[in-house]
């Protein structure tokens, strides 16, 4: 009898938290709501550009004018500029090498804008550059989208001379 009582209570509490949820909605917390799409966003960017296609790439970013990437060789404008570089940079699947990202660090900005901090690596048969990235995301009806991409290239391994020994 008393296992049956146990069995009834459970019960009880798994419906009524069943109807709650139902009544309320579930919600997950809205940071977590950032950070997985925001990571999913950068996934798809990476599969995209390890199947060599840009266009794919591109889609996480703002198909705007307004849309802006700051790099070494300065300020690009605009989703068309962007796609234009990206084409002109990386021609091919062997200049485009196998992308990941690392060490993202997510925060929001409020419930729509959030910055994310990382670093990318290309791995390609001739060598591995890498460097850091800061972007601007914003949610839009559509999703989330860059905004504004700063990607800077670590500098190369300085060579250091073997010290001499002066007799």
């Amino acid at each position: 009898m008393r296992r049956a009582v146990q069995i009834v209570v459970v019960l009880a509490l798994v419906v009524g938290a069943w109807a709650y949820v139902q009544r309320r909605g579930f919600q997950a917390p809205k940071n977590y709501d950032v950070e997985s799409s925001l990571r999913e966003l950068l996934a798809a960017q990476a599969d995209a550009w390890n199947r060599g296609d840009i266009e794919g790439f591109m889609a996480g970013y703002w198909k705007s004018d307004q849309l802006s990437f700051s790099g070494t060789n300065g300020v690009t404008r605009g989703w068309q500029g962007l796609d234009d570089r990206y084409h002109r940079v990386y021609p091919n699947r062997a200049a485009m090498g196998h992308l990941a990202f690392s060490d993202l660090e997510i925060t929001p900005l409020g419930s729509d804008a959030a910055m994310i901090l990382g670093r990318w690596r290309l791995d390609r048969e001739a060598d591995h550059p890498g460097g850091v990235f800061t972007l601007i995301a914003r949610r839009f009806p559509e999703g989330w989208r860059i905004i504004h991409d700063h990607t800077s290239a670590d500098a190369p391994p300085v060579s250091v001379p073997a010290p001499t020994s002066k007799h």
